[in-house]
């Protein structure tokens, strides 16, 4: 299977052939792999170096211009780095574009802390008007990418090593519901997540909903999930920063009473880099620990 990142590459080309309006901008990370775009593109496939602010700037400036700009670079680099310009110069001037990162939260641990952006969908929630897409499988992203491109909003892809085995329809921005249970419980799988949060919760009497769209929050499918119970017990498990989406999904359930459980992605730095999966268990992550922890929060 080809990964998140190879699909976004073969998808954005053939984007490139379909529609004149859009452009990719890149700083170095992938330019080998949009050669052949580059060549048939020359002036819509543009690699400003390893200069990040200014590949914000570039694509803000072609959408200025009617254009619909796809900046990719890893996510440390995307988000982190240039976030004076994500905010300025598509927030302030009031334009559209499409980020697409790679890397996620921990994909490529020899790289270091300066590779690693668990806080990306974090710092975005502090800027308005944000769409952010988490596939689990490169099909789920290559969907995600279609759909993306076709506005004219401001829109981050966060593409993962990190896949689940099989794709899932993603008909729509809304949870889907993968498991239902009677029990009370619900556990919200983010993207690359859920096959890890199924083998989790296996027998167990909880009901899964399946985010692959995080923002907006789907606060209507978390309510009538929860909802039918008149309590909710919840848990989110994402894979950035711990309780990213506490703050969205405690909004969702205000006039119902609940509790709320986010599991993620630790503030402490893994200094023993490792292997991804490593770093899905020293988070607790892996199916084994999540069992643990959802149980524990829900039948305490």
């Amino acid at each position: 299977m080809d990964t998140m990142r190879d699909r976004f590459i073969a998808t954005t080309t053939r984007l490139l052939d379909e529609d004149p309006r859009i452009a990719v901008v890149l700083a170095e990370i992938s330019r080998d792999g949009f050669g052949p775009a580059e060549r048939a593109h020359p002036h819509r496939v543009v690699n400003v170096g390893i200069r990040e602010q200014l590949l914000i700037g570039a694509g803000a400036g072609m959408a200025l211009t009617g254009m619909r700009p796809v900046m990719h670079t890893f996510a440390s680099f995307l988000v982190e780095r240039p976030f004076e310009q994500v905010k300025l110069d598509l927030g302030h001037q009031g334009v559209g574009g499409v980020l697409v990162s790679a890397g996620a939260s921990y994909d490529w641990p020899a790289g270091g802390f300066t590779h690693m952006a668990p806080g990306d969908v974090a710092l975005l929630d502090t800027l308005d008007g944000w769409t952010v897409h988490v596939p689990g499988h490169p099909d789920e992203a290559e969907t995600l990418l279609r759909r993306s491109v076709r506005g004219d909003g401001r829109v981050y892809v966060r593409l993962s090593l990190q896949s689940n085995r099989a794709a899932r329809a993603v008909g729509g921005p809304g949870f889907e519901t993968v498991r239902r249970g009677d029990g009370g419980g619900v556990v919200i799988a983010v993207g690359p997540m859920l096959d890890n949060v199924l083998e989790a919760t296996e027998g167990l009497d909880v009901t899964v909903l399946y985010a692959t769209t995080v923002r907006p929050f789907d606060a209507a499918s978390l309510r009538r999930a929860a909802g039918a119970h008149g309590t909710a017990d919840v848990v989110l498990v994402e894979p950035f920063l711990a309780g990213t989406s506490t703050a969205a999904a405690n909004d969702a359930l205000t006039d119902l009473p609940h509790r709320i459980l986010g599991l993620g992605v630790g503030r402490s730095e893994l200094r023993r880099y490792g292997q991804m999966p490593d770093h899905l268990v020293a988070h607790g992550l892996d199916p084994r620990s999540l069992r643990q922890r959802i149980t524990g929060f829900l039948h305490p």
